[in-house]
């Protein structure tokens, strides 16, 4: 794995270091001593899956509360995604801030989101899937959201007019 961090302190885009021979390829796509170098501690509790059929279907921007914030590691099976973390970090130099990558199935690359980021990505393909491992179970009672277009973001998507469920349509804007 090739650990390469973004402008957002914490958030690592991981991309594949794979070993080729006649067979195909093999790579790993998680390993904690790899992200303890890193000084990333990062310990999966839950994965989720998420099939998306339409391009342009837009999940987020969700994070969770404290006293169990949740990072997530997070990969595009199938399809494409355009994936996005944003800082909410309130000591952090880059709060405000959002970092968009492009993962897709084909690449295998992931993007590293830590706690105390909200995370969200649209689909850029039909049939995309996503898969995600948390380090944290998802708690109902914790879960939080902001707008997708919330303008403190400037959050620039690939479609600007999303499909979106009601529930993420509400989230509030960002909160001084």
């Amino acid at each position: 794995m090739i650990l390469s961090e973004t402008r957002i302190p914490g958030v690592f885009i991981v991309d594949l270091a794979p070993f080729a021979d006649e067979r195909g390829h093999f790579a790993r796509c998680y390993c904690a001593d790899v992200f303890a170098r890193h000084g990333i501690r990062f310990s999966p509790l839950q994965c989720n899956l998420s099939f998306n059929p339409h391009p342009g279907t837009l999940r987020g921007l969700h994070y969770q509360a404290e006293p169990v914030p949740d990072a997530k590691l997070v990969r595009c099976s199938r399809g494409a995604i355009f994936d996005v973390a944003v800082d909410l970090r309130d000591a952090s130099p880059t709060r405000g801030e959002w970092v968009g990558v492009e993962l897709d199935a084909a690449s295998g690359r992931a993007l590293f989101v830590p706690e105390g980021c909200a995370h969200g990505f649209q689909t850029l393909r039909p049939d995309s899937e996503v898969f995600y491992m948390m380090g944290a179970p998802y708690r109902a009672d914790l879960s939080r959201g902001l707008r997708w277009n919330d303008p403190a973001f400037g959050i620039d998507w690939p479609n600007p007019v999303p499909r979106l469920n009601a529930r993420d349509a509400a989230w509030p804007d960002r909160r001084a």
